[in-house]
């Protein structure tokens, strides 16, 4: 951590560093495309995305999953309100809020490979069945895509229900985990919680080019080492 320069100490810092005067500029897909915040934990992406898509102008297009039991004898055992809560990693959420000009991500191959999982695009029309929007990564940049609801059985779980829900999510903010692999030009590192292992911390800085585009918050400079001592 002493080697970054670029320490930050709120949340509000971290928004404007990555992404300043983002109501002005997110009609530039490259600039929009090309930076993120990274978080290690889930709860902590999806609140920073909602905070992002507030700051963008224009009204928000509230989509509410459809959940169901797969076994219809187990609807009693689980409940459509109980379903409802559930989160599973790498599943769409059961309340999926958007805004003309937000960047999503694809969570799910519909037509590669033009449309893969992590695909970012940019919504230009959220309608009641449908989503229009624009390519901004991979070959196919550039060229409009239409994105309806699709059915998503998770596989973590004791019993098997069935989630019909946009495969998208937003990406202002996204897990580190989720961004293996991929390069960005601006990145900010949440670390207002720690990382559960070294090899996160290090995934998660090591995603932009420039230690100067690297953006941390740490209010004291300073992030729990995480040990598992079993390892040892």
């Amino acid at each position: 951590m002493q080697s970054i320069r670029r320490i930050v100490k709120t949340q509000q810092e971290l928004k404007e560093a990555v992404f300043p005067n983002v109501a002005q500029h997110f009609i530039d897909h490259s600039w929009l495309c090309q930076r993120a915040i990274l978080a290690p934990r889930n709860e902590d992406v999806s609140i920073m995305n909602k905070q992002l898509l507030q700051e963008l102008p224009g009204s928000v297009q509230v989509y509410k999953s459809i959940d169901t039991t797969c076994d219809i004898n187990e609807a009693v055992n689980y409940p459509t309100v109980f379903l409802n809560t559930l989160e599973p990693p790498g599943v769409p959420s059961r309340t999926l809020e958007l805004k003309i000009g937000a960047p999503i991500m694809l969570l799910r191959n519909l037509l590669p490979p033009s449309l893969c999982n992590e695909t970012k695009l940019c919504v230009k029309k959220p309608m009641p069945n449908i989503i229009e929007a624009t390519i901004m990564t991979g070959h196919a940049a550039g060229e409009k895509a239409f994105i309806s609801r699709i059915p998503i059985i998770p596989s973590d779980f004791p019993f098997q229900f069935k989630r019909l829900q946009f495969p998208v999510r937003l990406s202002f903010a996204m897990s580190i985990n989720k961004t293996q692999g991929q390069s960005l030009k601006v990145v900010g590192l949440d670390l207002l919680k720690p990382c559960f292992s070294h090899g996160q911390l290090y995934v998660g800085s090591s995603r932009v080019g420039k230690a100067d585009n690297l953006y941390i918050l740490s209010p004291n400079g300073r992030t729990a080492n995480i040990l598992h001592p079993e390892a040892l």
